[in-house]
């Protein structure tokens, strides 16, 4: 039966066939909470994954679920792809979310403090302070802490405080009247954000070990009744709140953007609340306080058992000198067409250049910049920047470079989630050296990552770009992995060339001759693509598509991957985060896998082969498979036409789809299994693999 004839009988648009999008992000941050149970990963790297988890699970909260919570007020009838309400999703995403603050505070306490202890890492609780760790203890609150914290007695004078997000506070019961003769039954506190959440004991001023710990939380706890003279500490229990942090921009109704999010920065912190968490021993009557204030049921209450704020106790990883708990440093490598600082221009224009990152050092992309920057014969620099980093050294030469009389031109993402500040300095600080700064096109994000050099070599002008999946930011580019292509190409330079001015200004859309982009050609590119795999395997030929990226959200993509499916088409699916396919149905996309990697390095880049009758095409792109990418973003999509370069890319998909240590398979019920070994069958991890073949 032909994929057509399967079509008129099977509506491929039927709730059934997806999965949620929110409990799948849930679903992917639970494979992440997985790794804090499995003992083949470093014990300090296990705690690492842990407050991973924790972090993953705030912003969850701050925009995903906040978003849900506000669409509740609109439209509560809308329907998901998968058919489910927006209060159902919220009753669905509550369960999850309890169930995995459970197993993370399991975790905790029952798993890696035991753990930690056995190589004398210790978080000493308040009943096991000794005595010279209280005096010191009770000296470090009366230096550091006593001088900064405000208490605030609620009463009529006094109203319940606005609670910064996602800072840690007491609640505090009184008993007695204060100095103006007032009986306040209630105070709350605020931690300040400077103080660490997690104090390194002195082993020379209190007898302790070398690793000992004492959290913030129980500082206070112990010396909180100095703060209130002459009255007595009925109770004090740690709480949090999560607040709505997603800026909201009307993009029609403002002349300036950067004064726009500015506008919006300084509300992030007090957004509507989305969650609260409360020490578990918390009275009952103190809790429904809480609730009231915060106008809150108890769907979004998380008691806990532990700190309020997981996410924190990762500053502790650092201050533990012990490289036998965590995972093995290594040095990437650097290409031998690029090592020693040597013409970068030169080895690009003999042929295009590959980096994989983490495995591959990011400091050639920087000296690309920082040569060009220099370079006599450097006429003009684009770049795009989405996120950087502070002190960016990508920056500095851009300002070198601008300084130096070249043309300069930055479009710059202001909007990129929680890194607008930062992006706000960063844009004061390239206008000041006279670098051309815009923010892109309003209404779509900016997420291309772009960078193009035009020389002036002899009589002509030669365009040298570098194309990359990921961000110009050299710290997570030694945590994500990422593929950067640098190429002198003149057509793919064009091209480049073309969606600049677009960014940069007006004009109708121009055809390019080798990118795909969004918001324009990319989204049917990629249809046109799989549809030609699915004309092949209709013709009896051996059809294959294997992607990689973070998310497969988008309906029509899903679609037409399942239209692939009922035509024999094999379809490999390296997806790390969201997936909303649905693999295993049968008659719809049992030709489809779909495995999530989790592994030391933070799988990132996006690639997309298609098999098209043994003339294999491989694309790599900044853009996932969601509809903010392939309608609302500025993306692009590019070649990899090297045949040696094409090969390569192609190896490493093989690896991960081979890998059978840190692969996750999708259930067509939308659970995650681990891949199980076979007994004889030898272990292939792909991301140790790549590090020892890019390391010999």
């Amino acid at each position: 039966m032909l994929a057509n004839e399967i079509n008129e009988v099977i509506d491929l648009q039927k709730p059934e066939f997806y999965i949620n999008r929110e409990l799948s992000l849930l679903a992917f941050n639970k494979r992440v909470l997985a790794q804090a149970r499995n003992e083949a990963v470093p014990l300090l790297e296990r705690l690492n994954y842990l407050c991973i988890s924790s972090s993953n699970l705030d912003e969850f909260y701050e925009v995903r679920v906040a978003s849900l919570i506000q669409m509740a007020e609109i439209d509560p009838k809308a329907l998901s792809q998968d058919g489910l309400t927006i209060n159902e999703q919220l009753d669905a995403i509550a369960v999850d979310a309890h169930l995995l603050v459970a197993e993370q505070y399991e975790i905790l306490n029952q798993v890696l403090i035991p753990e930690l202890a056995k190589e004398d890492i210790r978080f000493i609780r308040r009943n096991e302070w000794t005595a010279s760790q209280h005096r010191w203890l009770e000296h470090y609150f009366n230096e550091e802490l006593l001088p900064i914290l405000t208490p605030v007695g609620l009463d009529s004078a006094h109203p319940f405080p606005r609670i910064l997000n996602k800072s840690l506070n007491f609640i505090i019961s009184l008993l007695g009247k204060d100095a103006f003769g007032r009986n306040r039954g209630r105070a709350i506190l605020q931690a300040p954000r400077s103080l660490p959440r997690v104090v390194h004991l002195p082993a020379n001023e209190t007898d302790s070990g070398p690793h000992d710990f004492v959290f913030l939380s129980s500082i206070i706890h112990a010396f909180v009744g100095e703060l209130f003279n002459g009255m007595a500490i009925k109770s004090c229990y740690q709480f949090r709140v999560t607040r709505n942090s997603d800026l909201f921009v009307d993009d029609d109704a403002i002349d300036d953007l950067l004064l726009a999010v500015q506008g919006e920065l300084a509300m992030r912190n007090y957004g509507d609340e989305v969650r609260l968490e409360v020490d578990a021993h918390c009275p009952e009557e103190t809790i429904g306080y809480l609730l009231d204030r915060f106008d809150m049921n108890r769907d979004r209450l998380f008691l806990v058992d532990g700190p309020v704020n997981l996410g924190r106790v990762q500053d502790m990883i650092t201050l533990v000198q012990r490289p036998d708990l965590k995972f093995t440093e290594f040095k990437p490598t650097t290409p031998f067409q690029m090592a020693g600082k040597k013409d970068l221009f030169l080895a690009i224009k003999r042929h295009d250049i590959l980096l994989y990152h983490p495995f591959e050092s990011f400091a050639p992309v920087v000296e690309f910049v920082r040569q060009a920057a220099i370079a006599p014969d450097v006429l003009a620099i684009k770049q795009t920047l989405y996120r950087t980093g502070a002190d960016s050294p990508i920056v500095n030469a851009l300002i070198k470079a601008a300084r130096a009389g070249k043309e300069v031109t930055v479009v710059i993402e202001l909007r990129a989630r929680f890194d607008e500040k930062d992006n706000i300095g960063l844009a004061a600080k390239l206008q000041e050296a006279a670098v051309h700064v815009v923010y892109g096109v309003v209404g779509y994000k900016t997420h291309a990552k772009m960078c193009l050099v035009l020389k002036r070599e002899g009589k002509e002008l030669r365009n040298y770009v570098h194309l990359g999946t990921g961000n110009y930011h050299p710290k997570t580019a030694l945590l994500y992995t990422d593929y950067g292509l640098f190429s002198c190409d003149k057509a793919l330079g064009e091209d480049v060339r073309r969606v600049f001015a677009q960014l940069t200004s007006l004009g109708k859309v121009t055809k390019l001759n080798k990118l795909l982009q969004s918001p324009f050609t990319l989204h049917s590119g990629l249809v046109e693509k799989i549809d030609r795999e699915i004309n092949h395997a209709n013709q009896g030929k051996f059809a294959q598509i294997i992607i990689k990226v973070n998310a497969v959200v988008e309906e029509q993509i899903i679609q037409a991957l399942y239209r692939a499916s009922q035509a024999g088409v094999q379809v490999k699916l390296i997806v790390r985060g969201i997936c909303c396919l649905r693999p295993g149905i049968p008659g719809v996309s049992e030709n489809i896998e779909v495995r999530s990697i989790i592994g030391r390095f933070l799988e990132h880049a996006r690639i997309y082969a298609f098999e098209n009758d043994s003339n294999r095409e491989v694309f790599a792109s900044s853009a996932d498979l969601m509809n903010r990418n392939l309608f609302q973003r500025v993306e692009i999509c590019f070649p990899i036409e090297s045949k040696k370069l094409h090969k390569r890319i192609l190896h490493d998909l093989d690896l991960y789809l081979k890998d059978n240590t840190q692969a996750w398979l999708l259930q067509s019920d939308g659970s995650y299994n681990p891949i199980e070994r076979a007994e004889n069958e030898p272990p292939i991890q792909a991301q140790t693999l790549f590090l020892q073949e890019l390391h010999v």
